[in-house]
């Protein structure tokens, strides 16, 4: 059964760090480019970073760039963000995605960013 499975989130102080992780189960991850996106209350969905099915391309929402780190280990089904620097407006529903033949969505984790 094809499922992305997000852990990690939290609540964190302004400048904390957190890491989340994205599990794959079901179908050849080795061959999926895998994006980060995030959800805050009453905005749209927008995508976080991206990287490449070998993990050699990166890509960076502005807002996050110099921050934020998108890496996966395709030996172990799994893609990371690494979160640093955080700011309350950071807050939101992070979603993992899995983009080739199909599209596959996490089911989201919650970060919330406050002191």
């Amino acid at each position: 059964q094809v499922h992305l499975v997000e852990s990690g989130g939290g609540l964190v102080q302004p400048g904390g760090s957190l890491r989340l992780s994205c599990a794959a189960f079901g179908f050849t991850f080795s061959f999926y480019h895998m994006s980060w996106y995030r959800q805050a209350p009453g905005k749209e969905r927008e995508l976080v970073a991206s990287i490449s099915n070998g993990g050699g391309y990166t890509n960076y929402a502005d807002s996050v760039k110099g921050r934020f780190t998108i890496s996966r280990d395709n030996a172990k089904n799994t893609v990371w963000l690494q979160m640093d620097s955080l700011k309350p407006e950071d807050t939101a529903v992070y979603y993992c995605k899995a983009v080739q033949s199909y599209t596959y969505w996490g089911q989201g984790t919650q970060v919330t960013v406050s002191s």
